[in-house]
C-alpha cells in the first residue's frame, strides 16, 4: 500500500533492506558451508578411453595450422587473408589469420614511417 508519511516510508525501506542483506547472508552461509563432491572416476575413465582419438585429432589440428601457418607467411595481401579469414570455420585458424593481417598492416605502418621520415629528412 501506498504511503504518505515519510517517515513510514524510511522504516519500510530500512526493513527490506535488513530482510535483503539477512537473505544475502543465508546465501552466502549456505554456499561456504557445502561440500563439493569430487569427479566421479568413471569420468575419468571415459577421458583414458578417448585419449588416443582425441590425442590424434589434436596433432592432427597441429600440423593442419602449422601449414596454414607457412602458406601465410608467403601471402602479402590483406585482401586475399580477408576472403581466407571469411571461408575460415575453426577458431584457431581464424586466429592465425588475424594474426598475420596485424603483421603485415604493422609492416605497412612501418613502411609508410619510414617512407615519411625518408621524404621529412631530404
Amino acid at each position: 500500500e501506498a504511503t504518505l508519511d515519510l517517515a513510514e516510508r524510511r522504516r519500510i525501506r530500512s526493513a527490506i533492506r535488513e530482510l535483503q542483506r539477512q537473505e544475502l547472508e543465508r546465501d552466502e552461509e549456505m554456499l561456504a558451508s557445502k561440500r563439493f563432491r569430487p569427479e566421479r572416476s568413471s569420468h575419468r575413465q571415459d577421458d583414458k578411453e578417448n585419449w588416443p582419438q582425441s590425442r590424434r585429432l589434436e596433432e592432427e589440428q597441429q600440423a593442419a595450422l602449422a601449414a596454414l601457418s607457412e602458406q601465410l607467411e608467403a601471402i602479402t595481401s590483406v585482401e586475399e587473408l580477408t576472403k581466407l579469414l571469411r571461408a575460415a570455420g575453426e577458431y584457431e585458424e581464424r586466429k592465425l589469420i588475424r594474426a598475420a593481417i596485424r603483421k603485415l598492416r604493422a609492416e605497412e605502418i612501418e613502411a609508410a614511417t619510414l617512407a615519411g621520415n625518408v621524404q621529412s629528412s631530404r
